[in-house]
């Protein structure tokens, strides 16, 4: 019966049009005051002066002088392990309830990301202003009546005393408002259960008992979960058993190198919309149609950003910014520019380098896309390769030999000739010629690309390509990290890690080391 979602879509229509919006330049204002202020008594808004800077004639630019940019590291040794000790009021009023676990895709070395009672209001506000732009979207009536099913990390979070600790996902589910538990699958029980295997054993058994309208969560996990219902139901495609499944919210990677594998598992087509939701925070939604997939700062949600030019000028080696690189705030931006984003945010994330790269698609509408990280930037021998040049090759690939690769990560090795190579092992369950694909990809990545063009004729000596089954991929997961939630396969590998993920590959394919 679609007459409840029909109201239900008419109310949200309704909402959207009536909701008051300023510019993001206001609102921004607005927002940097707004967390200054709550921080102002804390240890470090004592230390950089908020009062001073919230007093003065142009707080904004006071705040760029006074209050220096900090990696995790910086802000973590400095300030937040104060705070993991016990102390109060350290970065933010209070201590915070929950800390985010997130090894990123860099190493294997859990960071702690302060979650406070702020933040996760200010999750649930953006998530409300999601729900409430799906209805820019073409979907049925009946669409407002399905089930959602959120795949995220185990909401059994880690007991740490005066703290509970897990992922942002499993911190999120565990979180949810009370209206939205009836429509929330798998449902806490299962959500709990802290081994992926076993919780997704108990989500296929359960799967034809469920009325699914939607998912959410990354794409590899979700792509694995759909996988195993239709194998083990012997299905066609997912729509066999989920009929009413009309959307995917994609978060944590860019959903394009998964797409391909997507469409194979569906019956019919399915609308696709990207989400930013970080272990520091909700920082963005796709509010609407559009062919970037583009997102929709939430800059009215606590979170201050900062832009600073992706530029070989402003960015070490070591994917951190430099010294008195060039900042800018919303109003000062371009599109088409890639930019280093700084967050601060109501979680006491101050002058943050989060680690990834956007480009505006939307200055006045403040849509963007993520086109990579600053670690994730193949630049050894001058060849410049971001991430989302990567996904473009990959698509090329897909397209040229009609096959799909969702898993992909590339690195720049020296060899005994001593020449630099790129290596690429990129996950397909489909038999196709290695040498070919990377020839298509060299061949690319040169006409699309003028700095690898150079570096293939100077210092880059040649590509190298292999094709592992994708199930590789989330074994080497769940050997360094873990199965499911926010895990993510990095795109980029340095040298030492590489080689050990070839080692990996030799003995798990072949029970054979080396290269």
């Amino acid at each position: 019966m679609a007459i409840l979602g029909n109201i239900i879509k008419s109310a949200l229509e309704f909402s959207e049009k009536v909701l008051p919006e300023k510019s993001p330049v206001e609102e921004q204002k607005e927002e940097l005051l707004k967390i200054l202020k709550k921080a102002s008594s804390t240890s470090f808004g004592k230390y950089y002066g908020f009062n001073k800077i919230l007093k003065s004639d142009d707080p904004i630019k006071m705040f760029r002088e006074h209050v220096p940019l900090h990696d995790y590291s910086q802000i973590y040794d400095r300030w937040w392990s104060q705070q993991v000790k016990g102390f109060e009021d350290i970065t933010w009023p209070g201590k915070p309830n929950y800390y985010a676990l997130s090894s990123g895709t860099t190493g294997n070395q859990a960071k702690r990301i302060p979650v406070t009672d702020d933040m996760l209001a200010s999750i649930r506000k953006v998530g409300i202003m999601q729900l409430l732009s799906v209805s820019n979207y073409d979907l049925p009536g009946d669409f407002f009546e399905k089930e959602i099913m959120m795949l995220g990390s185990s909401t059994d979070l880690n007991d740490a005393g005066d703290h509970l600790e897990g992922e942002i996902s499993g911190i999120s589910a565990s979180n949810i408002p009370s209206w939205f538990r009836g429509v929330y699958r798998p449902g806490n029980e299962i959500a709990s259960t802290d081994d992926w295997d076993t919780r997704l054993e108990k989500i296929i058994e359960d799967a034809p008992s469920w009325d699914i309208g939607a998912i959410s969560g990354i794409p590899s996990w979700n792509e694995l979960m759909l996988k195993s219902i239709v194998k083990h139901y012997n299905l066609e495609n997912i729509h066999e058993i989920w009929p009413g499944l009309s959307v995917f919210v994609s978060g944590g990677v860019a959903f394009e190198p998964y797409k391909k594998s997507f469409e194979q598992l569906m019956g019919k087509p399915i609308t696709i919309i990207d989400t930013y939701l970080a272990s520091e925070g909700f920082l963005a939604y796709q509010s609407r149609p559009n062919k970037d997939h583009a997102m929709k700062l939430a800059f009215n949600a606590g979170i201050y950003f900062e832009f600073v030019p992706f530029k070989e000028k402003n960015i070490d080696e070591r994917g951190m910014i430099k010294e008195g690189s060039p900042v800018y705030d919303i109003g000062d931006v371009e599109e088409g520019v890639d930019y280093a984003m700084i967050i601060s945010t109501n979680s006491g994330a101050w002058r943050y380098m989060i680690g990834d790269t956007i480009r505006f698609t939307d200055v006045e509408r403040a849509e963007i896309i993520i086109t990579g990280r600053t670690k994730h930037f193949l630049n050894v021998v001058g060849s410049q390769l971001s991430v989302i040049k990567m996904n473009d090759a990959i698509r090329q690939v897909e397209e040229k030999f009609e096959m799909a690769i969702p898993e992909f990560t590339v690195s720049a090795v020296r060899e005994d000739d001593g020449e630099y190579y790129h290596h690429w092992v990129i996950g397909s369950d489909e038999e196709r010629d290695s040498t070919e694909i990377g020839k298509e990809i060299d061949r690319y990545l040169s006409e699309s690309n003028k700095n690898y063009e150079v570096a293939r004729g100077k210092s880059l000596k040649g590509l190298k390509l292999r094709i592992v089954p994708t199930e590789v991929f989330y074994d080497w997961n769940e050997a360094n990290k873990k199965k499911g939630g926010q895990v993510k396969m990095p795109r980029v590998m340095k040298e030492d890690k590489f080689k050990e993920y070839i080692e990996f590959i030799n003995k798990r394919l072949f029970n054979q080391p080396g290269q």
